[in-house]
């Protein structure tokens, strides 16, 4: 990629950048939506749920192993076909899961789904920086990656809904459909940019070390790490308040308070990165102290989730738009080592959540948490946001 290409308009082009939300959404939604259809894929299939549970894995293992490599493969690629090339992978792989009977071969599919998912989310930040203006660069990531805290809200729920109305593979070919309806509107409305020339292109060791970048994926792995301790295991966590019976209406609160944290980031960003960078990990803190301390009275735990998803609402905004003033010409693969360590982040969660339930227990969770928030506080205030003052 260039240089940020010049933008004669002060406005942001909102009817694009929608374009792009939407390939966010259907990047997540595809990702996660097998979690509301578990025991339709297993019936389907004739598999046990746990193995219906790897089209989950699946996707997030071609995600994290494609992600770097295919984004410096496709560095000389114009931006738009690239684009239009992962959404229809989508439609086909999806198109395949929809019609297939065969267990193997939906994992396969899942599988590439998963590397067309990491080529979109290594396009985003870049080619919403590049279609806006440069002092609203942080607004244009907040709408090209709205879609995806929505996915995220929506997801599970909107599977099911799917799965009861036109059955687990009817569902696939709905998501098929909109890909295809995606694609029409990426080319009818969506500018497209050249990719790097070969002097242009750097590589992925350059690019990690420029000044900033690491400071950011280290922000992006603790914060991740942190979240997923509790995201992951809040069913059991939610126990202590006999919650548990309710998880679905506790992560709707979450998603509830996402969405209005992206929003507020949104409006923010361009004007206060480095103060949202801050409040953002306190928020998230704070969330996690009254957790630790009144997790037990279910009175106290919906607005504690309600202000946990306010942090996590804007935080993907926050250190995506960090990062592309790092990284410059080379957001590209800047973002796709943003997603290697934001699906690494996940991992690293479930495995330390999972070592603190069954050796500690579910209380252990908040301390824990704040803990690696204390971290990532760090980070941010003495690498992250110093970095950036050397950037203003």
């Amino acid at each position: 990629m260039t240089s940020r290409d010049n933008t004669s308009s002060q406005r942001l082009p909102l009817a694009a950048l929608l374009a792009l939300s939407m390939a966010a959404f259907l990047t997540l939604l595809t990702e996660i939506m097998p979690a509301g259809l578990l025991s339709s894929i297993a019936e389907g299939l004739d598999v046990s749920e746990s193995l219906a549970g790897q089209f989950i894995t699946t996707y997030a293992v071609g995600a994290l192993i494609a992600a770097l490599p295919v984004t410096a493969l496709t560095q000389g690629i114009r931006r738009r076909p690239l684009l239009l090339a992962a959404i229809l992978g989508f439609a086909l792989v999806n198109l395949i899961t929809a019609i297939s009977d065969s267990y193997t071969y939906s994992i396969v599919a899942r599988f590439f789904a998963g590397i067309f998912g990491g080529i979109v989310w290594s396009l985003l930040a870049g080619y919403a920086v590049r279609m806006s203006p440069p002092q609203l660069s942080g607004s244009a990531i907040a709408i090209a990656t709205a879609g995806a805290t929505i996915a995220l809200v929506l997801g599970v729920p909107f599977g099911s809904l799917l799965g009861r109305a036109f059955g687990w593979q009817g569902a696939f070919g709905l998501m098929s459909a909109m890909a295809i309806l995606l694609i029409i509107w990426v080319i009818v409305i969506v500018p497209d940019f050249p990719g790097q020339s070969r002097e242009q292109r750097q590589s992925l060791g350059s690019v990690f070390k420029k000044s900033g970048i690491r400071s950011v994926l280290f922000v992006v792995m603790s914060f991740v790490i942190a979240h997923n301790i509790l995201y992951i295991y809040i069913e059991p966590f939610l126990t202590m308040s006999n919650l548990s019976a309710n998880v679905d209406i506790v992560l709707l609160v979450f998603g509830f308070g996402s969405v209005i944290g992206l929003w507020f980031v949104g409006v923010m960003i361009d004007r206060k990165l480095q103060f949202l960078a801050v409040a953002n990990i306190i928020v998230f803190a704070f969330s996690a102290l009254i957790l630790g301390i009144w997790g037990h009275f279910a009175l106290m735990v919906y607005p504690s989730i309600l202000i946990w998803g306010l942090a996590f609402g804007g935080f993907s905004t926050i250190t995506q738009t960090a990062l592309s003033r790092f990284s410059g010409n080379s957001v590209d693969v800047a973002q796709a080592m943003y997603t290697t360590s934001w699906n690494t982040a996940v991992a690293c969660g479930g495995v330390v959540g999972g070592i603190l339930l069954n050796r500690v227990g579910v209380s252990s969770f908040s301390w824990v948490v704040i803990g690696i928030l204390a971290i990532s506080l760090l980070g941010t205030v003495f690498a992250m946001n110093k970095e950036l003052s050397k950037k203003n």
